[in-house]
């Protein structure tokens, strides 16, 4: 196991909890990851997806550095997994934003509220600049969470996304500045 690099985080928003992941999670991550819809639209998710795999995921994010904030989101109810999302900051103050939501929780809001709390803490709490997130073009879910979170979007990056099968996509940028707060 590797040593969690610092304190376990939580946000907490009404009926929504972003904490630090553990390794009792790897079940339900395995299960929401095996969901093709998660594939489809993330190209570095494996198929299939593995009880190893999420257990490697949970490390990784485990013993992710300074400017890597992980978490899951979470039901306050009963801790229930309902995604995940992750908050990756550069060296020019940028956060770079990623997430997935578990198909029993999706069209209910959760993902676009677990946004809104990661933007703000992102924002304000570690005085962030800008943040960014990415969608493909197709995929008008994750774009529809961006822009009621206060996203604007910005350009299409063309050829900017690997997938698995050697495929190059475009994607679609998506920005938040720290006067956007919704």
């Amino acid at each position: 196991m590797v040593p969690y690099h610092r304190l376990a985080m939580e946000l907490l928003d009404g009926d929504l909890v972003l904490r630090s992941w553990t390794f009792a999670d790897v079940p339900a991550i395995a299960e929401a990851c095996r969901d093709p819809e998660i594939a489809r639209w993330i190209p570095f998710v494996p198929v299939p997806y593995t009880q190893r795999d999420a257990a490697e995921y949970v490390e990784a994010c485990l013993a992710a550095g300074e400017d890597r904030f992980p978490f899951a989101m979470t039901a306050a109810e009963d801790d229930r997994l309902l995604g995940a999302i992750d908050l990756r900051v550069n060296v020019m103050r940028t956060g770079h934003i990623g997430y997935w939501v578990a198909a029993g929780a999706r069209g209910r809001g959760v993902c676009t509220h677990a946004l809104r709390v990661l933007g703000r803490w992102g924002l304000e709490g570690l005085r962030l600049g800008r943040l960014e997130l990415i969608t493909d073009p197709d995929n008008v879910a994750s774009q529809r969470v961006a822009e009621k979170a206060g996203f604007q979007r910005e350009a299409v990056l063309r050829s900017h996304l690997l997938y698995r099968d050697g495929r190059r996509r475009d994607s679609v940028m998506f920005s938040l500045l720290p006067g956007e707060l919704r």
